[in-house]
């Protein structure tokens, strides 16, 4: 068996979805337009950076989400869905995941991206395992603003995926190819547990050193 793990913002996805999440919050209405995007773009420069406060960053971000109904919430994210998502969801990604499900691959969607945002968007690509930040719940399932376990950013990753796969009693040694696919040099600790690993649409850090280790590099979008 062979294990392929897929980044999702500017690896399957050409946009930022939990940037473009922001931006659509503030469509909505739901935040002071000026002062939520001074923060969201704050903390996505950050992130780009590679010194992101996730726990600050989530206690941002859900400030809006903490103040609607579950049917809201709902509602917004089928709009997000059918208006932003899925005009991002290009052939060549939906492709990609297909052949390694067609190779009989175990697949799984790893982003720092909270849960919220992504179950749906790994939906769309028929990912059953959605390894993503989470987000914590009190005992009426309305957001705390607090990360629940272990963040899926940076090592966190590592470290989730190795959790994801020994709950099925499944390790890292297991696997005869792991293949990860990413664009950001964020997630270079999982790019080196890969025996195949692929800088996608990567950034320019990302692609120096992909050409310098010989990594192969794909560009799935313009």
């Amino acid at each position: 068996m062979n294990l392929c793990l897929f980044d999702l913002d500017h690896t399957l996805l050409p946009i930022d979805s939990d940037l473009a999440w922001g931006e659509f919050v503030i469509s909505l209405g739901w935040v002071d337009a000026a002062a939520f995007k001074r923060g969201n773009d704050a903390f996505y420069a950050q992130y780009r950076e590679g010194r992101l406060d996730i726990d600050a960053y989530i206690d941002f971000v859900t400030k809006p989400l903490r103040e609607r109904s579950a049917d809201e919430l709902a509602a917004a994210h089928r709009r997000f869905m059918s208006e932003v998502i899925g005009p991002a969801l290009r052939p060549a990604a939906l492709d990609l995941v297909a052949l390694h499900r067609r190779r009989g691959d175990r697949l799984a969607l790893v982003t720092s991206t909270n849960d919220f945002i992504t179950a749906p968007i790994a939906a769309a690509f028929d990912i059953e395992a959605l390894i993503a930040t989470r987000l914590e719940r009190d005992a009426n399932r309305r957001f705390t603003g607090r990360i629940e376990g272990t963040p899926a950013f940076r090592e966190g990753k590592v470290t989730r995926v190795g959790q994801w796969l020994a709950e099925s009693g499944a390790s890292w040694g297991d696997f005869d190819r792991v293949s990860v696919y990413s664009d950001s040099l964020n997630d270079l600790l999982l790019l080196e547990r890969a025996t195949e690993p692929v800088a996608v649409n990567p950034s320019p850090d990302l692609e120096a050193l992909a050409r310098e280790r010989g990594w192969r590099i794909m560009k799935l979008f313009e």
